[in-house]
C-alpha cells in the first residue's frame, strides 16, 4: 500500500492487564446485548412462562459446566472456581423463587424480571467500596445475560479465526477460556480492570492484554493491523512499518529480559552491599500460591481473605474459612503469609436498609470489623487457627487511629482466650500489624508503630486520599500522582517513624511494584516490598544491582524536588544507569 494512502496510526493508553507485546489482525467481538422489552402475560401463561426461564437455566448451566471443565483442563481446578461461583447462582434458590413468584405475581415475561432482579443485587455490589466486590459485578453480568440469552433462544459466537486480536467493549472470564481454544494472541477492551477475573485469566493463560481503554472498539474493525503492548498498557491502531520495526526489537528485547529473570527466581533480593530486603507477593486466592513460588517470592505480604466471600450472599462459617486461610499457610510454608481481614464496605452487611453517599469514606475495613463481632470474631479465630505453624501474621486494614487497634487486640486477646479453654492450638506469639492507608494513620505513624508488630503502607488508597483524587474518576484521575512530593514525604514520614520504634515496615501497594519507585523506596529504608507476582523477578533484579548507599543519595535528591515530573526524570535516569534493561512505561 502507497504510505500516503495508509491510514494514521493511532495509539490508545489503558490498563496494562496481562504482559507481552503482540501484533497482528484484530478481530472486533461485538457480543449481542439481549434487548429486554416489558410484556404482560395472560394468567393461563404464567406456568409455561416460568417454565421457559427453568429450561433457559438448565441450558444457562449445562453451558457454564463445559467451560468450567475447559477451564480446568487449561488452568487448573482452582482458577476455574469463578465459573462454580457462576453456577451456585443458578442455584441460588432464594433468588429464583423471587423471580418465580414476581411472574406469577405481576404477570411479567421472564426476562423482564430477571433483569430487574439481578440488575438490583448488582446495584449493591457496584457501590462497594472495594475494588473486589465491584469487579465481581461483571462475573454477575455474563450470568445475568446468558439467562437471557436462552430465554430467547440466541446463539453465542465463540469461534473466528485463529491468531487474532480481540477487542471487545469488555470480556467475561468465560469469553477469556473460550477465545483461547482459537489460539488468540492478545486481548483489548474498552472497560474492565487489572483485578477482573478477565484480566486474572489472561495472565494464568499467558496472553497480552490491554483492558480500560475506553474507545478501542470505535476506532478498530476486524481485520485491522494492531499492536497490543501489555507491559505499558498501549495498544496501537495501523502501526507504521517504522513502530512495526521498533515492536519486533523489543519483543527480542523482552524475550531475553524474561530469560535473564529466570535465573533470578531461586536468589536472595539482597543489595549488593550486603541488606537483605523481604520481596514478597500479593494474592486473592490460595491456588496463586505455586505461580508465586515458582516466581522466587519469600511468602505472601498480602492475602486479601475477601477471596472467601467470592460467590456468596452471607458470610462463610468459621470451618469453612479456616479451611481456606489453612491451605494458604501450608502452601507458603516455611514462609510467612501477611493474612489482611475482611476490607469490605456495608454493602455486604446490609444490602438492603444500608446506603451509603460516600462508601470510600465509609462503613468498610476495621470498622465494620469491629461494629460486627459475629463477623471479626469467627475470622479471627478461623486466622489464629491457621496459624498453628507460626507462619501466619494478622494485618488490620484502614486504620485511621490508636482506638480501633486497642480494641481490635482486645477482640483478638478474647479469641485466643476462648481457644486456649477449648485446647485448640494457635501460634502464641502470632504478629498484628496495621495498613497505613488513611493520612491520620500516617501522622500517628510513630504511636501505632508501638502498638502493633509491623506495619504495611496501602498506596493505592493513602495517595487517594492524600491527595483528595477518586483515581477511577477520569475527570481527575491525572491528578492522581504516586511521585507527587507529598507521597513521598509522607511515605518517608511513615518509615521514619516506624524505624524509630524498631517496627518493621513494608508496603503492598502498587507503587511497591513499580521499578521506577523501587531505587526511592530502597533509600527510604522500606524493609519489605509485597508486590503482584508478574513484576517481583524485575523488583528483585532492581535491589540486587544497587547498594543502600546509592539508593540513599538518590531518595534524599528525590525527597529535595518539588514537582512529580522532575523526580520521576531524575529516578529514570539512575534506574537506566544502574539497571539498563528494566522495561519502563513510556512517557
Amino acid at each position: 500500500m502507497n504510505s500516503m494512502n495508509a491510514p494514521e496510526e493511532i495509539v490508545l493508553h489503558g490498563i496494562a492487564a496481562a504482559p507481552g507485546i503482540v501484533m497482528g489482525p484484530a478481530y472486533l467481538f461485538e457480543k449481542h446485548i439481549p434487548r429486554i422489552e416489558e410484556k404482560s402475560i395472560a394468567a393461563e401463561d404464567v406456568e409455561r412462562e416460568i417454565n421457559r426461564l427453568k429450561n433457559a437455566v438448565a441450558r444457562s448451566e449445562k453451558e457454564l459446566q463445559k467451560i468450567l471443565s475447559l477451564a480446568e483442563q487449561k488452568m487448573g481446578d482452582n482458577k476455574a472456581k469463578v465459573f462454580e461461583a457462576q453456577i451456585m447462582i443458578l442455584n441460588d434458590m432464594i433468588l429464583f423463587n423471587a423471580i418465580y413468584h414476581r411472574i406469577e405475581r405481576e404477570r411479567k415475561n421472564s426476562e423482564f424480571v430477571v433483569h430487574g432482579e439481578i440488575t438490583k443485587y448488582q446495584q449493591v455490589m457496584l457501590s462497594s467500596s472495594d475494588e473486589y466486590m465491584r469487579e465481581r459485578v461483571h462475573d454477575v453480568e455474563d450470568v445475568k445475560n446468558r439467562v437471557i440469552r436462552n430465554i430467547q433462544h440466541e446463539k453465542i459466537l465463540s469461534r473466528f479465526d485463529d491468531h487474532s486480536i480481540v477487542v471487545a467493549p469488555i470480556l467475561t472470564p468465560a469469553d477469556t477460556i473460550l477465545f483461547s481454544r482459537n489460539e488468540v494472541l492478545g486481548y483489548a477492551t474498552d472497560s474492565g480492570g487489572n483485578t477482573s477475573h478477565a484480566a486474572l485469566f489472561a495472565r494464568a493463560l499467558k496472553i497480552p492484554s490491554v483492558v480500560g481503554l475506553k474507545n478501542v472498539t470505535s476506532c478498530v474493525h476486524t481485520g485491522d493491523y494492531l499492536v497490543v503492548d501489555g507491559y505499558n498498557g498501549v495498544v496501537i491502531v495501523h502501526p507504521s512499518e517504522k513502530t512495526k520495526t521498533e515492536c519486533r526489537e523489543r519483543i527480542e528485547r523482552f524475550d531475553a529480559f524474561e530469560a535473564t529473570l529466570n535465573t533470578l527466581r531461586s536468589l536472595p533480593a539482597t543489595t549488593i552491599d550486603g541488606k537483605h530486603i523481604m520481596l514478597t507477593s500479593n494474592i486473592e486466592f490460595p491456588e496463586e500460591i505455586d505461580y508465586v513460588n515458582a516466581q522466587g517470592s519469600e511468602g505472601i505480604g498480602l492475602y486479601r481473605t475477601e477471596g472467601v466471600l467470592m460467590g456468596r450472599d452471607s458470610f462463610p462459617p468459621e470451618e469453612e474459612q479456616y479451611e481456606q486461610y489453612k491451605t494458604v499457610a501450608d502452601k507458603a510454608f516455611p514462609h510467612s503469609v501477611i493474612m489482611r481481614t475482611f476490607d469490605i464496605g456495608g454493602d455486604k452487611v446490609m444490602a438492603q436498609e444500608h446506603f451509603e453517599e460516600n462508601p470510600f469514606l465509609g462503613w468498610r475495613g476495621i470498622r465494620l470489623s469491629l461494629d460486627r463481632p459475629e463477623i471479626f470474631l469467627p475470622q479471627i479465630h478461623a486466622l489464629l487457627r491457621a496459624s498453628v505453624r507460626g507462619n501466619v501474621r494478622i494485618m488490620l486494614p484502614m486504620v485511621s487511629g490508636l482506638k480501633e487497634i486497642r480494641l481490635a487486640k482486645k477482640f483478638i486477646e478474647e479469641a485466643k482466650a476462648k481457644l486456649r479453654q477449648n485446647n485448640v492450638p494457635f501460634d502464641e506469639a502470632i504478629k498484628i500489624g496495621v495498613m497505613i492507608e488513611v493520612p491520620s494513620a500516617a501522622l500517628l505513624a510513630g504511636e501505632i508503630a508501638q502498638e502493633v508488630d509491623f506495619l504495611s503502607i496501602g498506596t493505592n488508597d493513602l495517595i487517594q486520599y492524600l491527595l483528595a483524587v477518586d483515581r477511577d474518576n477520569e475527570v481527575v484521575s491525572s491528578l492522581y500522582q504516586e511521585f507527587h512530593p507529598a507521597v513521598l514525604r509522607t511515605i518517608d514520614h511513615i518509615i521514619r517513624e516506624a524505624k524509630r520504634h524498631h517496627t518493621p515496615v513494608g508496603m503492598c501497594g502498587e507503587m511497591a511494584g513499580d521499578p521506577l519507585a523501587t531505587l526511592l523506596l530502597l533509600g527510604l529504608g522500606l524493609d519489605a516490598f509485597s508486590v503482584v507476582p508478574t513484576v517481583l523477578p524485575e523488583i528483585k533484579k532492581i535491589i540486587r544491582a544497587v547498594s543502600i548507599v546509592e539508593a540513599k543519595e538518590i531518595a534524599s535528591r528525590a525527597l529535595a524536588m518539588d514537582s512529580e515530573e522532575d523526580i520521576k526524570e531524575f529516578l529514570r535516569i539512575n534506574l537506566a544507569a544502574i539497571a539498563p534493561d528494566i522495561p519502563l512505561p513510556e512517557e
